[in-house]
């Protein structure tokens, strides 16, 4: 039978799960002579994910995400959420800048860093890289930064990005030969990098996972998920996360917008498209 008390001390803030950790915690504490029924329940509850998860209930991964100014917070916390819910996993937060000091996103949202990229783990599971608008650009522009992420690239089984974030990796070298996707915005300078553009909400080639723009990440991170623990397990955080998109009225791709919406949108952001396949033929 599954260790009931390693498990649930693995859970952290698996919010789904809190009503047994509580009750762990209550047990420790009074050392019973004898189990209770709650805790026999707790393990008969912890055998059950065992046998639903299989051999994808516990991990080891090692996550790292690229926290820069000016990111985008919702090309970070999407995916964030679904790693942070694999059981045994730690989530690397790793900032570009010198100290541990909150980053704030291009909306204003800080996020506190758990690590710098000195101290970041050498060897990893998932490299993650989210994307923004100014803010990418500036990173793309940092040797340091770019030879961060083209170090722990060489060697991690898994190379993603969400949104821009994908043109940081392809700055690293890391999609050379490569289908991948992007924001609509950026995807056709995916061709400056080496690399095959597709319109797709995320795209695997190898182990690089691209995805398209922001509310992508969401997909993406579940098909990551279902790729490290198998899909019962990603199938259980999506129910956790209620994941199960209805938007209001059709959009969110040049195709299904209306098409005076679309053709504001591709004129305002034309320059910024510009600007990021000019930082991709700099030298």
């Amino acid at each position: 039978m599954t260790n009931r008390r390693t498990v649930v001390q693995s859970l952290g803030t698996l919010a789904l799960l809190a009503p047994f950790i509580a009750s762990e915690r209550t047990a420790a504490a009074a050392e019973p002579t004898k189990p209770s029924a709650d805790m026999m329940n707790d393990a008969d509850h912890m055998q059950r994910m065992a046998d639903v998860l299989g051999p994808g209930l516990m991990g080891k991964e090692q996550v790292a995400m690229l926290l820069y100014p000016g990111f985008t917070a919702l090309d970070l916390v999407g995916p964030q959420f679904f790693f942070g819910g694999m059981l045994g996993a730690t989530v690397h937060l790793v900032t570009t800048e010198p100290d541990l000091a909150p980053v704030k996103s291009d909306l204003g949202l800080a996020i506190v860093p758990t690590v710098t990229m000195a101290n970041a783990p050498r060897d990893l599971d998932v490299l993650f890289v989210g994307g923004g608008t100014e803010g990418t650009m500036s990173v793309m522009q940092r040797k340091d930064v770019i030879a961060f992420i083209a170090d722990r690239g060489s060697r991690a089984k898994h190379i993603t990005s969400v949104c821009t974030g994908s043109m940081i990796l392809g700055k690293a070298g890391l999609l050379k030969g490569k289908r991948a996707t992007s924001h609509w915005i950026a995807r056709p300078v995916l061709t400056e990098f080496g690399a095959t553009p597709v319109d797709a909400r995320f795209v695997t080639d190898g182990n690089v996972t691209t995805a398209a723009g922001v509310s992508a990440g969401l997909d993406f991170g579940i098909a990551v998920v279902e790729s490290l623990r198998g899909k019962p397990y990603a199938a259980a955080l999506m129910l956790q996360a209620e994941y199960h998109p209805e938007p209001p009225f059709a959009g969110g791709t040049l195709a299904t917008t209306d098409p005076a919406v679309a053709a504001m949108m591709s004129e305002m952001f034309a320059p910024a498209a510009d600007r990021f396949r000019a930082i991709a033929k700099e030298s």
